[in-house]
């Protein structure tokens, strides 16, 4: 008989919570039963690591009564990534492994059948977890072992002991007791290495601003919500620009911090979609305008992040707004606010971040033309209203900038000099997005409650106007404190401490453009 300890995690949403293997292996009836809330892949792993183990050249008691506990016992599992703990467990009980060895150490990975590593999801979000909670002394000490394309994932964490082996053997001849460990062949190093954190590049080059002739209302408008982190809403008729300046937005942004970047591959990494390519690059995610609400802010069981989550820090680009499900941008308001998803289910609960910028565009009506100088409209009234009546007035209340982008004379688009270039932009953006972080320590459109009127240091004057303007246009709370949100970006933009009524007066010209059912 034998007992054997080895360590793991479990993923619940982005939390990566500690799991301890347990095998036992006892005389009776030949028997391999897995307990401890394990999902259907999890029990699956039977199959694998029996034949695993078999097909590496070690031996499997299979002449014992196995029984492996994935403890605590109340924590769902999931995934094929405790084939590899089970594995080790399996062959510590039988005394093939060091037991004691296999303290300070967590491991995780897919076992093929022939014994091969392969990789699986949350990595990034296993090393994560592991730094951030608990003891930072025992943090430091505990070593990750992982397989090839999860264990590039892990080693972005700094400070993490992350190591990389590429078969089931390769683990074992760290692990193995003394006495064998004398006797056996010195382990292949091209299998085992220790990875180390890998810093953030350059920022790729993205589609320019400069593409984009005219346009100069839009521009400045995108301009505000990269500075201030404000989300954007672009209303006009086809062809005249929508989407191709929202596809140049991402290329404003500043750069990544570390601490961002992790926090959004951690979420792509969850979602099986991180790539080392794009690490330290703001994501932007475009769904199609046939997405469920469901795709949009995440689910399933277990619960996986929705395209919400995966533009953390990043940029939310839904073109065609309207033609989304009512659920789904319904869906989008408390995000849009609280900067996290909470999905709940039955038997659990996830909380994803959800800290995007969105960025809307829409037709004016069903055809497209309403307000064009040449094309003319064919759509009812009743059908102009109806179609804008898709966006719910809440929704529009929770987006800050609302602006027009008119069609293109042709001799605007044809001899029209080129625009500024995204660089020159990304300049202004990033002096006043570290103004906004000196003063507050967070970007203007996080700014809420006493931290607001704490921090907007606008003139008497401006506030008066500010008050007309929205008795006179009927604002909400809601909507006159993201009017003097885009005003202090407006300010941080010129340089300025003080908020003016200039500043004011073009925050306000922001939020007349649409209005649902006018």
């Amino acid at each position: 008989m034998g007992l054997a300890l080895v360590h793991s995690r479990a993923l619940l949403g982005l939390d990566a919570r500690p799991v301890c293997v347990e095998v036992h292996l006892a005389n009776g009836l030949p028997s391999f039963t897995l307990v401890g809330l394990a999902d259907t892949e999890v029990k699956e792993a039977r199959e694998r690591v029996r034949s695993a183990i078999a097909n590496a050249g070690l031996e499997f008691p299979s002449n014992k009564r196995i029984t492996v506990n994935l403890a605590p016992a109340d924590l769902p599992k999931d995934s094929g990534r405790f084939d590899l703990p089970i594995a080790l467990g399996i062959l510590a009980a039988c005394g093939q492994v060091d037991a004691a060895r296999l303290a300070g150490w967590e491991f995780a990975g897919e076992l093929s059948l022939g014994g091969e590593l392969r990789p699986v999801r949350g990595a990034l979000a296993m090393s994560l977890a592991q730094h951030q909670g608990g003891d930072a002394a025992d943090a430091a000490r505990t070593r990750l072992v992982l397989p090839p394309g999860s264990a590039e994932e892990a080693a972005l964490v700094p400070q993490a002991q992350v190591y990389r082996a590429r078969h089931l053997l390769d683990v074992v001849a760290r692990f193995l007791p003394e006495a064998a460990a004398a006797a056996a062949e010195p382990p292949d190093e091209a299998g085992w290495s220790r990875l180390a954190p890998t810093a953030i590049g350059a920022t790729p080059a993205c589609a320019d601003l400069a593409d984009v002739k005219g346009q100069a209302a839009a521009r400045r408008a995108l301009e505000i919500a990269a500075a201030g982190g404000h989300s954007v809403l672009m209303v006009g008729p086809p062809g005249s620009g929508k989407s191709m300046l929202a596809q140049r937005f991402a290329g404003l942004l500043p750069p990544m911090s570390t601490q961002e970047a992790l926090e959004s591959a951690a979420v792509a990494s969850l979602a099986g979609r991180f790539s080392l390519e794009h690490w330290g690059q703001r994501p932007t995610c475009a769904p199609h305008h046939s997405a469920s609400a469901v795709a949009l802010v995440g689910g399933g069981s277990p619960p996986r992040p929705g395209e919400i989550s995966l533009a953390h820090h990043g940029v939310l680009f839904l073109d065609e707004l309207p033609e989304f499900p009512r659920a789904a941008l319904e869906a989008l308001r408390e995000p849009l606010e609280s900067g996290h998803i909470r999905i709940s289910r039955a038997a659990m609960q996830s909380e994803f971040p959800a800290r995007f910028q969105l960025i809307g565009a829409m037709n004016p009506c069903p055809c497209g033309f309403l307000g064009h100088p040449t094309q003319a409209c064919r759509d009812t009234p009743d059908q102009i209203a109806r179609y804008q009546g898709k966006l719910s007035g809440p929704l529009l209340d929770r987006i800050d900038l609302h602006v027009e982008v008119p069609a293109l004379p042709p001799h605007d688009l044809l001899r029209g000099e080129a625009g500024e270039p995204s660089a020159a932009v990304r300049e202004r953006v990033q002096a006043a997005r570290q103004r906004a972080q000196t003063r507050q320590g967070a970007t203007n459109q996080a700014l809420a409650g006493q931290a607001l009127d704490r921090h907007v240091n606008a003139e008497p004057a401006a506030l008066k106007f500010l008050h007309t303007a929205a008795a006179r246009l009927g604002w909400s709370a809601r909507s006159t404190h993201r009017a003097l949100r885009v005003a202090r970006t407006i300010a941080d933009l010129a340089g300025m401490d003080a908020v003016g009524v200039g500043h004011v007066a073009e925050a306000v010209q922001y939020r007349r453009v649409f209005r649902a059912g006018t």
